[in-house]
């Protein structure tokens, strides 16, 4: 009889911790602070990817700029994007010219804000860039941003982009 009821004690605690870690998961997959989480490290990793591809550009040949010019394109939104679309003629023709590439690389960058609710978050970040000049010497410039993101049907893409001057924003 000893068994049995040792072999009942331990089904039960085994169904009570089944049932707590249910419960556990349950409240924490609809947790908002959890989405809210996910929202944040979501727009954070985008907004990286879109300001090194915004700060990055193969000059060498005209189909290198406009493949350049079009990732450009689809890293942005709202007046950045539109800036860029009406200024991509004359852009595409300076850049050829120049036959200037640019590689950047975010070291680092961190969110100031987020709104979730109207999707829109800020971003300030440092960017390494790494720019070959058709003759030349390379060099390597360190700039900093601050950058509005938007969240669109594609993710988390760059609204307006403002460079930060060293003694603050300017």
């Amino acid at each position: 009889m000893k068994r049995g009821a040792t072999g009942w004690a331990v089904l039960l605690v085994a169904a009570l911790v089944c049932g707590l870690g249910g419960w556990s998961y349950a409240r924490a997959r609809g947790d908002d602070t959890l989405a809210y989480a996910k929202s944040r490290d979501s727009a954070l990793s985008e907004g990286r990817r879109h300001l090194a591809t915004l700060n990055s550009l193969d000059g060498t040949s005209a189909g290198s700029v406009n493949t350049g010019l079009r990732a450009w394109l689809d890293s942005s939104a709202g007046p950045l994007h539109e800036e860029l679309k009406r200024t991509r003629k004359t852009d595409a023709s300076e850049l050829t010219a120049s036959g200037t590439t640019a590689r950047a690389e975010v070291t680092d960058a961190a969110l100031t804000a987020l709104d979730d609710r109207t999707g829109t978050a800020r971003l300030i970040a440092t960017v390494d860039i790494e720019v070959t000049p058709r003759t030349g010497r390379a060099g390597t410039q360190r700039k900093r941003f601050e950058a509005t993101l938007d969240r669109t049907a594609d993710g988390w893409k760059v609204g307006v982009l403002t460079p930060i001057g060293v003694g603050g924003v300017g």
